[in-house]
């Protein structure tokens, strides 16, 4: 019951017409490290507050781990509790990981006798849930992806390559390679293709202790490119989201897409 609240609770965030201030997140214990036995340890959780748990634990029942050759890596010792969830990831191979919680779903809403009914889950559970015969139907198709990097040893981007659905982040400045002080360029893509004017979010850790979220904002140019300057070094949130009509449920009007990825910038 608890995985599918939490299942419920991410879906709701990928939806447009929620006005949530919470946020999903990966947080890596590490995400440069080397060694005979390297392993790292993470926080997955939807909160209030960047890094901390106070909010309901991310779902893991769909987490991808993509070792450096391209192929899937084993989440070891998986625990979802009330807050958050965690696993361990060892790192076998020299070079990148990419961590990612994918989502995808279906949010709809209806009239029964004039009061307006809602449902979120996904497409194999619409026919039981939604009524056929359902007055004034409005269905979003909502996906999105949760992500992190962890290299061992030097970087590598063959797990770094695009799925082509949905927002994909491609890191024209390597994310394990981001220091205080310095520019990086990322590269967002729709389907595959850059996506112009797109606005990005960027957040610092921290913001129970600080007054301000002191965002950092961009918008992509017709690459789908954004340059970030780096101020102080930290784990920093980045999230951006768009809609269009591209859907692939027959029943949908509207797509709503989103990515959130967790960055470590280092001190020089």
């Amino acid at each position: 019951m608890l995985r599918a609240l939490s299942f419920a609770t991410a879906l709701m965030l990928l939806c447009p017409l929620s006005a949530s201030a919470h946020k999903m997140w990966l947080l890596p214990s590490e995400t440069v490290l080397t060694g005979p036995r390297p392993l790292i340890t993470v926080d997955a959780a939807i909160s209030n507050d960047l890094f901390f748990f106070n909010h309901h634990a991310l779902p893991l029942d769909r987490l991808v781990v993509t070792a450096p050759d391209g192929s899937e890596a084993p989440a070891e010792n998986q625990a979802t509790l009330r807050y958050r969830s965690v696993f361990d990831v060892p790192l076998h191979q020299k070079g990148t990981y990419r961590i990612t919680v994918p989502m995808s779903g279906l949010f709809a809403s209806w009239e029964v006798d004039g009061e307006r009914r809602n449902w979120r889950g996904s497409q194999d559970e619409f026919a039981a849930k939604v009524p056929a015969d359902a007055q004034n139907l409005r269905v979003t198709e909502s996906v999105g992806r949760v992500e992190t990097y962890v290299t061992n040893g030097n970087p590598t981007d063959q797990s770094l390559r695009p799925t082509g659905k949905g927002i994909d982040l491609v890191p024209v400045t390597h994310p394990n390679d981001l220091y205080a002080g310095e520019t990086a360029r990322f590269q967002f893509l729709v389907d595959g293709k850059p996506a112009a004017g797109l606005t990005v979010e960027i957040v610092r850790g921290g913001t129970r202790y600080r007054d301000s979220q002191d965002e950092i904002h961009a918008t992509t140019d017709a690459d789908g490119g954004i340059a970030v300057q780096w101020t102080e070094p930290g784990m920093y949130w980045m999230e951006t989201s768009t809609s269009d009509d591209k859907v692939e449920f027959p029943q949908a009007e509207q797509r709503s897409l989103r990515y959130s990825g967790t960055f470590e910038v280092l001190p020089r």
